[in-house]
């Protein structure tokens, strides 16, 4: 694994979960970041609390991946304000619960808008700095994109699409030196909610499911590859998940 102190990254669904993680542990490595979330305020708490602890260069930029123009300014703004960008984290990403018969048409769209639209977004508007840079692209996709979820198939469905996408990318951008990797989380105790409408922090106690920060440490893994090697998929899975299959 290469040192990524001095790197330059830009992480979506930053302000909390598995984002907010995510930069903590890039921070404490020396990477200077660009945070990109909706909710303002807590960005920007937690860009002034990464710059006060660990010294690295910090941009806060709000941003909705469900509108094009601003994933590409979030992008721009990323790259004037580190001086380029060697990595992308497309985190950002939504859970409804509901199955196909009652599931409202917006909280369809907003699935659909958010895990599939946003990860496009993201890639498109990165991909041209990370061939400069031949940086790396992770998507943060989940367990529920690799095995039917009965309980909630639109979910399941983005996120079978954002590990189709994903690795369709690295056919497409590998030979131009752009790493692309996809992480798979299972249950983390964040605020996402999960089938049964309650958050997974409400749902879950801490050691229950698995925490942020090792998912944190799965991206940085994927970003710190060298030469020419990369991470295609990683699935981080608490070791009990499959009990009773």
């Amino acid at each position: 694994m290469r040192d990524i102190d001095g790197d330059a990254v830009a992480i979506t669904g930053a302000s909390s979960g598995i984002g907010a993680a995510t930069a903590r542990t890039l921070a404490e490595a020396g990477v200077d970041l660009a945070l990109g979330a909706r909710r303002e305020e807590r960005l920007r708490d937690l860009a002034a609390d990464l710059r006060e602890t660990h010294g690295v260069a910090v941009e806060a930029v709000p941003v909705d991946v469900t509108e094009p123009e601003r994933v590409d300014a979030f992008v721009e703004t990323a790259v004037d304000a580190l001086g380029g960008l060697d990595g992308l984290v497309a985190n950002a990403g939504i859970g409804l619960s509901g199955d196909v018969e009652t599931m409202p048409e917006e909280d369809y769209r907003a699935m659909m808008d958010v895990n599939v639209d946003g990860a496009f977004y993201a890639a498109r508007a990165a991909l041209p700095h990370l061939r400069e840079s031949a940086g790396t692209l992770v998507f943060v996709a989940s367990f529920a994109g690799e095995y039917p979820r009965p309980g909630n198939p639109v979910y399941a469905a983005t996120k079978w699409w954002v590990r189709g996408f994903a690795h369709s990318l690295e056919g497409d951008v590998g030979p131009d030196g752009v790493a692309v990797s996809v992480v798979n989380p299972t249950e983390v105790r964040t605020e996402f909610a999960g089938e049964q409408g309650e958050s997974f922090e409400e749902r879950f106690d801490p050691d229950e499911v698995t925490d942020p920060g090792a998912i944190a440490d799965g991206i940085r893994f994927c970003l710190s590859q060298e030469g020419t090697d990369t991470v295609s998929e990683l699935d981080l899975y608490r070791r009990d998940k499959f009990e009773g299959w």
